[in-house]
């Protein structure tokens, strides 16, 4: 018993990287520019050599009227840049996580879900693609304001009907199966002044070998999933811990928080796209084949304004989801004063992701939306204010305190 309370008391060491996590992060970064001038030259490939201007005029002969039209041009156009990114693709999301003994995926599953995200994305397009192009000609002026304003609600919408018509497609999700660990968990929310989660298990283990769980949702849809990876990994003391920091996204409004923030870099980079479009001279909109600014054979050109505002502005959006990730830590930690569990959670989470728990400045400015998992490791084997009996931070939302 003395040594199971010295052990739950001792700080846990951060190991050092293996070689082959520091390959996969290595590696990592070098698909992650890739991604990103892709992002880049793909769009600008189909403007600047007409090919968009040219689409556009085949789906104007095929369809009569203006909306089928657009239709027409959508799915050609996501349908080319899916085969032209499906190489690419198929190596950064089977090949490489093969190489690295990362994922249990057939290329069939993998192939009938690349497939189905490719159904998505042509279903977003053709519900709401073509609102930008006539909210340009409508409003050659404000156009970029009001479709700001529409952002909110179709981000909540979104938010709403993804976990439970989209993420479905892809996995099978239930309720929860352990019953103990639910009751457990049920308490620990009401604690948290949680009312109205769900708790779901989802079968990932036929994609992967990587452990996860993550808070979604919003109003009526809102849950917090866990990989049935993390299930068999993880012992109950660590999945509460895990669960402590998915319920602190919750109690401190972080779903909130992040509409908000996307809200106001859709309003600058949708205004920045206005002023841009103002500045072209031209003899570029004639070397583009583009009529005006509402023809929607300038889809490229905003696709490739949006990748690139995406650039600029990531370092803030990260920081910002990196913060809120270090208070759900924090939240955790207060609600069960169980910081060797939260460490060592988060040991695992490392070494079956192959993560670099010391990650270089360029890593986290542009591609972390965590903290590093050493920081957060050696934030668990430190924060203990409750200690001292000093005030908590997240005291406000935590209707009762851990049993001693």
């Amino acid at each position: 018993m003395f040594q199971d309370v010295t052990r739950a008391m001792a700080p846990v060491a951060v190991p050092v990287a293996s070689k082959k996590a520091l390959r996969f992060y290595r590696s990592g970064n070098v698909l992650w520019c890739v991604r990103a001038v892709a992002g880049l030259l793909i769009p600008a490939l189909f403007l600047f050599t007409g090919f968009s201007a040219r689409l556009r005029s085949w789906a104007e002969r095929m369809g009569s009227k203006w909306y089928f039209a657009f239709a027409l041009y959508w799915v050609a156009f996501a349908g080319l840049c899916y085969l032209i990114e499906l190489p690419l693709d198929y190596y950064r999301g089977f090949v490489r996580l093969h190489s690295y003994d990362l994922s249990n995926q057939t290329f069939g599953k993998w192939f009938g879900d690349s497939l189905k995200s490719l159904g998505v994305l042509l279903a977003i397009g053709l519900a709401g693609g073509w609102i930008p192009f006539q909210l340009i000609k409508r409003s050659p002026r404000r156009w970029w304001l009001y479709l700001g304003l529409l952002y909110v609600p179709c981000s909540c919408m979104m938010l709403l009907i993804w976990p439970v018509m989209i993420d479905p497609l892809f996995n099978k999700f239930q309720p929860l199966q352990d019953k103990v660990l639910e009751a457990k968990i049920l308490t620990l929310a009401a604690r948290a002044g949680i009312e109205g989660g769900r708790v779901y298990e989802v079968n990932k283990s036929v994609d992967t070998k990587t452990v996860n769980a993550y808070v979604t949702g919003f109003m009526g849809s809102k849950r917090i999933v866990f990989w049935d990876t993390a299930l068999r990994t993880l012992d109950e003391g660590e999945l509460l811990a895990v669960l402590g920091h998915e319920m602190g996204h919750y109690a401190l409004g972080h779903i909130v928080q992040s509409i908000a923030l996307s809200s106001v870099l859709i309003f600058v980079a949708l205004y920045a796209s206005h002023r841009w479009l103002g500045r072209i001279p031209g003899r570029y909109q004639r070397r583009f084949g583009i009529r005006a600014w509402s023809d929607f054979a300038a889809l490229p050109l905003l696709v490739l304004i949006v990748n690139f505002l995406a650039l600029i502005f990531a370092p803030a959006e990260l920081a910002f989801s990196r913060h809120q990730e270090h208070e759900a830590d924090r939240f955790g930690l207060e609600l069960l004063h169980n910081n060797h569990a939260a460490a060592t959670a988060l040991l695992k989470l490392q070494q079956h992701n192959l993560s670099n728990p010391r990650p270089g400045r360029i890593y986290t400015l542009w591609r972390a939306s965590h903290p590093a998992i050493g920081e957060r490791i050696d934030f668990c084997n430190r924060y203990r204010p409750w200690e001292a009996g000093g005030p908590a931070r997240c005291d406000e939302y935590i209707r009762q305190r851990p049993v001693p």
